[in-house]
């Protein structure tokens, strides 16, 4: 069975406040939990107002401290960004006190425009750089070696699993030359997809960490009792890409009955092509397109993104997907929190 996960951008709703955003996050973190989800994962972005995982290391700590199987880690932390001893010792740290639950995706995007790039110190052409960061960061979180002068304390020796994320070939490359895991952001960029896979399958090496290749794809979701109703609850994820691509804040915003009235016939096209992967509908429709989709990608695993305003429906939407993958036959609708201290989203 393919494993499925969840990625989470601590989506800030129109109207809302980033401690909403964190505790909604929380709460769906305990529900995939309960759902049997097999990691939950957050992404560092910055300066992008309707997404509030910047601190992504601390925000993991925080969903990992309110989980107790979870696996939970960054997807990604983009390393140039940061210092690769900085990074070992946070998830060290992280690992140390959640053993065994923690992963470490890195990715070579600023994750961010050129200004805020160079507010986080980061130089502009740092990307040829990426190869030699990710040996250094896995070096600091192996074993220590004879003549090693600077050590990662905590992260030396905890071997947390590294993750190499990306949108291109290039990515696929060095995650097979490196023998990591890899995962492919097919949620925003599917047109390389399968190129992508296959050049990792093809050129993998195995390492002490990996002995075959391992291949996870990002896939948008939006599923609902009816098709209709999960065509209308997707015009949330629209309008954010068309936020996006306008460089506008990105606010999650409340579904519309149609969109034509929003967008331009080249934005739609934009729009429906940077989330041509989706997978939008009923759970019958949804099994459907999932079970064609681990066909044409052979896919160790699925991580969904179901970007939705209401939370009770983001809710539906990640537990049909879970009955879905789980060979269940859906049931009915229910919201229930996991925890008394678990906030209501209903508004």
């Amino acid at each position: 069975m393919t494993k499925f996960s969840v990625l989470d951008l601590a989506l800030v709703k129109a109207g809302g406040t980033v401690a909403d955003a964190f505790r909604a996050s929380l709460d769906l973190a305990r529900h995939a939990e309960a759902w049997g989800y097999t990691r939950f994962w957050l992404a560092e972005h910055h300066n992008m107002g309707g997404i509030a995982s910047a601190a992504t290391s601390v925000l993991i700590g925080y969903v990992a401290g309110g989980t107790s199987m979870l696996r939970v880690g960054s997807g990604g932390i983009m390393l140039p960004n940061h210092s690769s001893l900085v990074i070992a010792e946070h998830f060290g740290t992280l690992e140390s006190l959640y053993p065994g639950r923690i992963d470490l995706g890195v990715g070579r995007a600023p994750g961010s425009d050129g200004l805020t790039a160079r507010a986080l110190r980061r130089g502009l052409g740092n990307e040829d750089d990426f190869p030699r960061q990710v040996q250094e960061l896995l070096a600091y979180l192996g074993p220590r070696v004879p003549g090693q002068r600077v050590r990662a304390v905590p992260g030396e020796g905890t071997n947390v699993p590294v993750w190499l994320l990306g949108s291109s070939t290039y990515s696929a490359q060095l995650a097979a030359r490196l023998g990591l895991r890899f995962a492919f952001a097919s949620h925003f960029a599917p047109e390389q997809m399968q190129e992508a896979l296959s050049i990792y399958r093809q050129e993998f090496r195995s390492s002490e960490g990996l002995q075959t290749p391992y291949a996870m794809i990002g896939v948008p979701v939006v599923a609902a009792d009816t098709d209709e109703q999960a065509r209308r609850l997707a015009t949330t994820p629209y309008q954010r890409f068309l936020h996006l691509i306008r460089g506008e804040p990105i606010y999650t915003e409340p579904p519309v009955e149609s969109m034509d009235r929003l967008w331009s016939a080249e934005e739609r096209a934009v729009v429906e092509s940077k989330l041509g992967a989706a997978i939008i509908g009923s759970p019958e429709t949804v099994k459907r397109k999932l079970v064609a989709l681990a066909q044409a990608s052979q896919a160790d695993e699925f991580i969904f993104t179901s970007d939705l305003y209401h939370h009770p429906d983001r809710l539906r939407s990640y537990e049909i997907v879970a009955e879905v993958m789980s060979g269940k036959t859906p049931s009915a609708e229910t919201y229930v929190p996991i925890h008394e201290t678990s906030p209501s989203f209903g508004k």
